[in-house]
C-alpha cells in the first residue's frame, strides 16, 4: 500500500509499504479521508513537541472497516472514525477515568504512525461508529471533540462570557461547543479573515483583532466592565497565552488547549486577588466524541463550511507546504484518498 512519510521537517515522500494484517484486539480501516490539522503543520515545520522522524502523519481519518477482533459490535463495510489517542488502561489517568492524558499516551501520527495510507491498522477499543455521518464529517469528528472537550473542562454556563483566543480549526471547534453551552462568545485572534469567518460563518457576535491597541477596553465593553469568566487559549502562542492573564474575570477559568514549547508566566498577585483557575486540556475522551456525534446528527453544527481545500492523496506532498500561508485561507484542508 501506498504511504505518505514526513521524512525530516519540510520533506515528505511516498513510501510504499505492507499492507497491515489483523492481529488480536486489533482493527484494520481502509482511509478514505483524512483531515490536515495543527498538529501534522507543525510537525511538518519542525516545531511539534512530543515528535520524532521519520513519522506518517494523520490522526484525523474516517474509513470503512474492513476487519476487527475484539469489536464485537461493529460490521465489515460500515463508516467509522477512531479515537487517536491510545492508552493504557492500567495507569493513574486511566484507572480515574482520564485516558486522554495517559501516562503511556501513544497519539497516532504523533509518537506512532498515523493515516496518511491507504490502510490503517488501530485498537478495536478506539473504533468509533459513524451514525450515518459522511466520511467529510466523520474525518472532522476528532478536532471538533478536541474543542468539546476544552469546553468540557471550563465548565462554561450559560450567559458568560467565553473569550476565545485563536480562531483556527480548533478554535472555532471550542466556539461552537462554547455556543452550544450557552456561552456568549467573544473571538479574539490576529487575522481579520479568520475573525470574519467567525462572525459570517459562526454567527459569533463579538470579534477583536489582537493587534489593536483597546483590547482590553473593548473586553470591559463587550462584558459590561466585567471581563470574561471563561478564558480557552487555542494559539499555542506563548506571547498570545502570558498576555490573556490579564483578560480573566475575578474569578474566572483559563484553561489552555494550544501547546508550546516554552514556559508560561504571569503575576502571582495579579493572578491570586481573581482566584482564578488555570488549566489545561489534552485530547478528548469518548464522551466528547459521542457529543460531537450527536450534535452534528441534530444539526447544531455544520461541519463542511469548515473545509476549504480539497486535495487527492497523491497530490499531498506538492500542496502541503502551501497550507502553512496564511495568505492562502486555510480552515481545513482535507485528503480525499478514494
Amino acid at each position: 500500500m501506498k504511504t505518505l512519510v514526513c521524512t525530516t521537517p519540510g520533506q515528505f515522500a511516498y513510501e510504499q509499504g505492507a499492507k497491515p494484517e489483523i492481529a488480536a484486539g486489533r482493527a484494520i480501516i481502509r482511509i478514505k479521508r483524512i483531515g490536515i490539522c495543527g498538529t501534522d503543520l507543525h510537525a511538518f515545520e519542525g516545531t511539534q513537541p512530543f515528535f520524532s522522524y521519520p513519522r506518517i502523519l494523520g490522526h484525523e481519518l474516517a474509513g470503512e472497516l474492513v476487519e476487527a477482533d475484539g469489536a464485537p459490535d461493529f460490521q465489515p463495510g460500515e463508516l467509522v472514525t477512531f479515537i487517536p489517542y491510545f492508552n493504557c488502561g492500567v495507569c493513574i489517568a486511566c484507572r480515574r477515568g482520564k485516558p486522554n492524558c495517559c501516562t503511556q499516551m501513544q497519539v497516532s501520527g504523533v509518537h506512532v504512525d498515523g493515516g496518511m495510507a491507504e490502510y490503517l491498522s488501530v485498537p478495536s477499543y478506539s473504533l468509533v461508529h459513524g451514525n450515518g455521518l459522511s466520511v467529510d464529517e466523520l474525518a472532522l469528528v476528532e478536532p471538533l471533540a478536541i474543542g468539546a472537550h476544552g469546553v468540557r473542562r471550563a465548565a462554561v454556563e450559560p450567559g458568560e462570557f467565553v473569550l476565545m483566543i485563536g480562531a483556527g480549526p480548533i478554535g472555532l471547534g471550542i466556539m461552537e461547543f462554547a455556543r452550544i453551552a450557552g456561552g456568549q462568545v467573544i473571538a479574539l485572534d490576529i487575522n481579520p479573515d479568520r475573525l470574519a469567518f467567525c462572525r459570517e460563518k459562526l454567527g459569533v457576535a463579538h470579534t477583536i483583532d489582537a493587534r489593536s491597541a483597546d483590547v482590553f477596553e473593548q473586553l470591559q465593553t463587550i462584558t459590561q466592565g466585567d471581563m470574561p469568566t471563561v478564558v480557552i487559549d487555542a494559539t499555542g502562542s506563548l506571547k498570545a497565552i502570558n498576555n490573556s492573564f490579564q483578560y480573566m474575570a475575578h474569578g474566572a477559568r483559563y484553561v489552555l488547549v494550544g501547546l508550546q514549547k516554552g514556559e508560561i508566566s504571569f503575576s502571582h498577585p495579579e493572578f491570586h486577588k481573581r482566584e482564578a483557575t488555570l488549566m489545561s486540556s489534552r485530547n478528548a475522551t469518548r464522551t466528547d466524541f459521542e457529543h460531537v456525534i450527536a450534535s452534528l446528527k441534530a444539526g447544531l453544527i455544520d461541519p463542511t463550511t469548515y473545509i476549504t481545500h480539497r486535495v487527492a492523496f497523491d497530490a499531498v506532498s506538492d500542496q502541503f507546504a502551501s497550507w502553512l500561508n496564511p495568505a492562502n485561507g486555510v480552515i481545513k484542508a482535507m485528503v480525499e484518498v478514494d
